[in-house]
């Protein structure tokens, strides 16, 4: 894949720029606002947080950030220049969002003091970035197996000291082994350990402290006792050398780090996977017909492309030629691809799977439905959930301690043998990291939002997690949420036998001309059963509320023309008492010479309930959660659609003060409420729920204030949602108590000088990749993560209910 530089012209016109690897990026060209979408956007009104007008908001990956300490002193470094609004980052995606002012700051300004505090942003959606990290990669397995190979030699020199009886190795011998140990050191000191001490520098000169200033220290002091008793055996540091010691605990952190990164990859860094699925370039077709690969910025609403297979679609648009299959997973959470030909529409963000297709362009960048779901993700990756902050704010006390526990220890060892003394405060040093205390709760969060994101669920609020895990009462909207935004054909009854596919395709003639719910129905059975297009058309008119009327014959031109009208009974020249009471009927009706009227078909029309809503309410109830229906329909049909649905508390005839008033009421005797809703006429009620889901495809994602987006039509995922944030708490607590009990029972341990350097920088690595690896558990494929769910919740993943 080509990598697009942010520097690129946004005149070019053949693809994206390349950029070498060591190619640095002109901070001042990302002050040209033509550049400031390619990783940010406006801020709305509807964004809140105090944004003025005017804003913009940026996103970001930080590197050099290993830990909660950093993230706050970016924070701190960015919220110091003028113009800044304000500054999220999170350690566990290694992301920042900044909101500033275009008229009082610049992108180059808040760059150059992260540069000056000694990290460094790249634009989050560049393909610099992804080429950085790939870098950072790299360049940790490269220090990791240098120390690795410098361990197994130093051990191989250490290990005749540990075996030998007295006397049997000689002074002469001894000294030969302690400078190999020191000469095979020298590149784990100043190449693997070169992150750690560059940080420590930096901690100094900004006067803060974060995890690799302790951790440096320590290595530090392990080398220069080791080296002094190199130089000088008969010195105070001679008796003992620790460049194994130093070796395997390098070894053991580097480890632990360069698994860190690779599994923020899978969990945290799935984000970056999903918010660079739009192609670099794209084909566009001239006015001469011919096709030049362009840059997906400079793609205009009707313009034509043409998408090869395998490619991802850059824009919303229409197709004008081809047929193929679409990959819509991000947007539905439904894996199954979708057909699309000429007349039918494509999202960005999606992949063309199976042949070329010309593709008019309709909406490009911030107009696109796949713009508002990174905005959505990006959000979610730069918040703290509330113990995620706790963390944060014990963090940087908690390694002051470190430092003067560690100094206190060597104060108490040092009348005794100042060599142990120095390696007792080693051990305390790099044992008490408070990594895996940072880490518990923004990796599981992270890992939970990423699964649900690739099911079909987008997170808006990392915190409305914590509360989701807690509710104990759902309430469910009616209308485009239990049930689909229209109407479906229950029964279709021809007035003569035989004739259904004959009085389909004429009703599908009229009702193709019409967006009334009852004439989608029908054509949308017609389109089900093939009879669309075997009936045409002519003088179409529409008395609004009542039905069509028009002149209509066989699309193959034989037989006579027929003069038919479609609506209601009265509208259809029938007797009016020929509807029933119990449900809408449309009427199928022609008239001859005269005007007098004779039924041709009737078709029974009935709310078109979600197939999986019972199994959902299902699940729920089983799952211990009571569930309650809420709608401003009539009483007659919320009962009815409460008793298909299996709800046994629903109130009808609502306004949306009496569903407020009624969430009220709930909360009020004790209730922990999730409000599902479709996310157009809910706000107020979406906004007072202790969790609140925005439902169905119609929900506009750049105003929808709810705590979770389900783009797709899938109502099981909202009982996927709740187990699976159950089961984020559960790993969050796992995690946080680990940390804890960890730290308890290693720093006494330390301090009593009953633990090496390397098992503590062993115990360091391992505390970290523990918590790692339990939040992995959340980020699993959705097929994989059903298993970690209860068997109420995993029947809503069979094929048959999916289907």
């Amino acid at each position: 894949m080509s990598k697009k530089s942010v520097a690129a012209p946004d005149r070019a016109t053949d693809g994206p720029q390349a950029v070498t690897p060591t190619e640095a990026v002109d901070e001042t060209l990302l002050d040209d606002p033509q550049e400031w979408p390619s990783f940010g956007r406006a801020c709305a009104p509807a964004d809140g947080g105090g944004a003025p007008a005017g804003a913009w908001e940026s996103h970001v990956v930080i590197q050099g950030m290993h830990c909660a300490a950093c993230a706050l002193t970016v924070e701190e470094a960015l919220r110091s220049v003028p113009g800044v609004r304000s500054a999220e980052v999170s350690a566990a995606s290694q992301r920042a969002r900044v909101v500033w002012q275009p008229g009082q700051t610049l992108p180059s300004h808040w760059m150059a003091a992260l540069r000056r505090a000694g990290y460094r942003a790249l634009p989050a959606l560049d393909a610099h970035a992804r080429g950085a990290r790939q870098r950072e990669n790299r360049q940790a397995l490269w220090r990791w197996l240098v120390a690795g190979f410098c361990m197994m030699q130093v051990m191989m020199y250490a290990w005749p000291a540990y075996v030998a009886d007295p006397g049997d190795l000689s002074m002469e011998m001894e000294r030969l082994l302690r400078w190999a140990s020191w000469v095979i050191s020298l590149p784990v000191v100043f190449f693997a350990c070169g992150p750690f001490f560059s940080n420590a520098l930096r901690d100094i000169r900004q006067r803060s402290v974060s995890m690799d200033l302790p951790v440096a220290l320590g290595m530090a002091i392990t080398f220069a006792v080791s080296t002094a008793g190199t130089f000088e055996p008969e010195g105070v540091f001679g008796r003992e050398v620790y460049f194994d010691s130093l070796t395997m605990f390098v070894f053991f952190l580097l480890t632990g780090r360069w698994l860190e990164l690779r599994l923020r990859d899978r969990t945290a860094g799935a984000l970056e996977a999903v918010l660079n699925r739009l192609p670099d370039s794209v084909l566009r077709r001239q006015a001469d017909g011919a096709f030049e690969r362009v840059a997906v910025r400079r793609l205009q609403p009707g313009d034509v492309v043409r998408v090869l297979p395998g490619e991802a679609f850059a824009a919303d648009g229409q197709v004008l030629e081809g047929h193929t299959l679409a990959d819509e997973a991000l947007l539905t959470g439904e894996s199954t691809p979708v057909r699309r030909g000429p007349g039918t529409r494509v999202v960005a963000g999606s992949y063309n799977l199976q042949a070329p297709v010309l593709v008019q362009v309709q909406g490009v960048g911030q107009d696109t439905r796949f713009a508002q779901i990174v905005a959505l993700m990006e959000s979610a990756a730069t918040q703290k959930p509330r113990l995620a902050q706790l963390a944060d704010r014990i963090a940087r006390p908690f390694l002051v301690l470190v430092l003067l526990a560690a100094l206190l220890a060597a104060a108490w060892w040092w009348p005794t043998d100042p060599a142990h003394a120095l390696m007792v405060a080693v051990a305390v040093l790099v044992v008490t990291c408070p990594c895996a205390l940072s880490l518990a709760t923004p990796v599981a969060m992270l890992s939970a939002a990423g699964a649900l994101a690739r099911s079909g669920v987008l997170v808006r609020n990392l915190q409305a997690l914590e509360s989701l895990s807690q509710v104990d009462t759902v309430v469910f909207d009616k209308t485009g949420t239990l049930t689909r935004d229209g109407m479906a054909v229950q029964a279709l009854q021809p007035a003569a036998a035989g004739q259904e596919r004959q009085v389909l395709g004429m009703a599908a003639a009229l009702a193709q001309h019409s967006l009334h719910p009852a004439s989608r129905a029908i054509l949308r059975l017609a389109q089900e059963q093939g009879v669309q297009g075997e009936w045409v058309a002519q003088d179409v008119q529409e008395e609004p509320g009542r039905g069509l009327r028009a002149q209509v014959w066989q699309a193959d031109g034989t037989g006579p023309a027929w003069t038919l009208r479609l609506g209601s009974a009265r509208h259809a020249g029938l007797d009016a008492g020929a509807a029933p009471a119990d449900g809408p009927q449309v009427f199928l009706a022609a008239t001859d010479g005269q005007g007098t009227a004779r039924e041709l078909a009737r078709f029974a029309l009935a709310e078109d309930v979600r197939a999986q809503t019972p199994q959902a309410v299902a699940a729920l109830r089983s799952a211990g959660l009571d569930v309650h229906l809420l709608s401003g329909d009539r009483s007659a049909a919320v009962q009815r659609l409460a008793g298909q649905a299996g709800i046994a508390h629903w109130q009808g005839d609502c306004s949306p003060d009496d569903k407020l008033r009624a969430l009220r009421a709930l909360q009020a005797q004790g209730r922990r409420v999730a409000m599902v809703g479709d996310g157009l006429n809910d706000g107020p009620v979406l906004a007072a729920a202790h969790a609140s889901f925005a439902f169905g495809r119609s929900v506009p994602l750049a105003q929808a204030r709810a705590d979770f987006v389900v783009p797709g039509e899938d109502l099981g995922q909202v009982v996927r949602a709740i187990a699976l944030a159950r089961q984020a708490l559960k790993v969050v607590r796992q995690n946080l108590w680990w940390a804890a009990a960890y730290n308890a029972a290693c720093v006494p341990l330390a301090i009593a000088g009953y633990m090496p350097a390397w098992l503590a920088g062993l115990g360091m690595a391992l505390s970290s990749l523990l918590v790692i690896l339990n939040a992995a558990r959340l980020s699993v494929t959705p097929q994989g993560a059903a298993a970690l769910l209860p068997a109420s919740v995993r029947i809503l993943h069979s094929p048959a209910i999916s289907a």
